[in-house]
């Protein structure tokens, strides 16, 4: 039987994504942006990760990094010149579709960069099966295995990240899934699309124009 608390759940987890980030530079400690040491930051025995989607939010990093409770790391708000962020053409373990970086010429990003630890970090990469770690600019960034989502033919930004000089349409995640969800399984409600995808572990590759995916 299918429990509507945890369909609930389910659902309001991939609609919040990605999350809420501060506006500002921060300490990540147990979930939560602590402001930075007056001194700032010790970067010693630490490498730099663009950071554009979740792992900009301190809840999602809570999540990942809980198995190393205590141990801080900087986050340092930034900005990617000629690359927007745009949803990946996949759906997240969790029933999101998440984001993943993109080249647009004349397009600034906010980004953060996070400073892991390598134990930090390891937990990080065990976290992204559907991402590749790659050099962007000349610092390492997690990116989609799976390209971007097309609507229409176009990528599509995400609403929650300000990019200054977009060129590309934008939504938001309650928009993009039930975009996906109304070309995969019209016979479903967001609920039970969402919980469906999360029960099968996401959707990777995702093809929007493969028709409907559950009857």
């Amino acid at each position: 039987m299918v429990d509507p608390e945890a369909t609930a759940a389910i659902l309001k987890r991939a609609l919040e994504y990605p999350y809420a980030v501060p506006d500002r530079s921060y300490l990540y400690r147990d979930g939560q942006a602590h402001e930075p040491p007056a001194g700032g930051f010790d970067l010693s025995g630490r490498t730099a990760l663009i950071s554009y989607g979740a792992n900009s939010a301190p809840e999602a990093l809570g999540r990942k990094l809980a198995p190393l409770p205590g141990l801080e790391m900087p986050v340092e708000r930034a900005e990617l010149a000629d690359f927007d962020v745009v949803y990946s053409a996949h759906v997240s373990p969790y029933g999101a579709v998440p984001a993943t970086l993109l080249e647009s010429p004349g397009t600034t990003a906010p980004i953060f960069v996070i400073h892991p630890t390598p134990a930090q970090r390891a937990l990080l990469t065990a976290s992204e099966p559907n991402y590749d770690l790659v050099d962007v600019n000349g610092i390492a960034a997690y990116r989609s295995k799976h390209g971007c989502l097309r609507l229409e033919s176009s990528p599509v930004a995400l609403a929650a990240v300000r990019s200054q000089g977009r060129t590309l349409p934008e939504l938001d995640e309650p928009a993009i899934l039930e975009r996906v969800r109304a070309a995969l399984a019209p016979d479903f409600d967001l609920g039970q699309f969402v919980r469906a995808c999360v029960e099968r572990g996401g959707i990777r590759p995702l093809r929007i124009d493969a028709g409907p995916a559950w009857r």
